[in-house]
């Protein structure tokens, strides 16, 4: 008899997340990211006027999408999605073309300066395939990030989709995310500001 394959989501509740980046340092380390570019990230905005101002954050990553894009237009078929639904990029067959970088919608994936590749979040596919969850969400200091099966109807995370409201990034574009957020402030998913290392190029 066969089994229903897994199907792997991040979870990332809003209500807890202070912003403080443990999560873009532990996939740093966990995945020997050079300096300068980042796998995960923290984006910020700040509301209202002083002295009434407030935060609101967002973490990223890749999504992992159902419908990826990055491994349609990819030349080489460096990029794949793997039965489990994580999106990878073989090492050996990318050239470094950045067509998947130009069309990701999320802006997740940079040129590895040292290996002239391009790379993403996997969800530390390394730790998983291990038994482990991926490294920001072990390190989280509130638990604000959960990792888990969503065609597991009895796992924390398809349980929480399934009953709470739920928000993703960009959700016009159909390539059907699986990162979820829930109290996601839509001003800064909305706001203008792309991956950290724009702004170095």
């Amino acid at each position: 008899m066969s089994s229903t394959p897994k199907r792997y989501a991040v979870l990332i509740d809003l209500r807890r997340c202070i912003g403080c980046q443990t999560c873009s340092v532990a996939c740093k380390s966990a995945n020997d990211v050079p300096l300068g570019v980042w796998r995960t990230w923290v984006k910020q905005i700040e509301k209202g006027t002083y002295p009434h101002v407030t935060k609101s954050f967002l973490p990223l990553l890749c999504n992992q999408c159902e419908n990826p894009v990055c491994v349609t237009v990819c030349p080489t078929k460096a990029s794949y999605r793997r039965e489990d639904g994580i999106v990878l990029i073989n090492p050996h067959l990318c050239i470094g073309c950045r067509y998947c970088m130009a069309a990701c919608p999320y802006d997740v994936r940079y040129v590895n300066p040292l290996k002239r590749i391009v790379q993403k979040c996997d969800f530390c596919v390394h730790r998983i395939d291990a038994g482990l969850a991926p490294a920001c969400v072990e390190a989280c200091p509130v638990g604000a990030m959960l990792f888990g099966d969503m065609h597991d109807p009895a796992s924390e995370i398809a349980q929480l989709v399934a009953t709470h409201p739920m928000q993703v990034v960009k959700p016009e574009i159909a390539t059907n995310p699986h990162v979820f957020y829930i109290n996601a402030d839509l001003a800064v998913m909305d706001a203008k500001g792309g991956a950290p290392w724009k702004s170095q190029e």
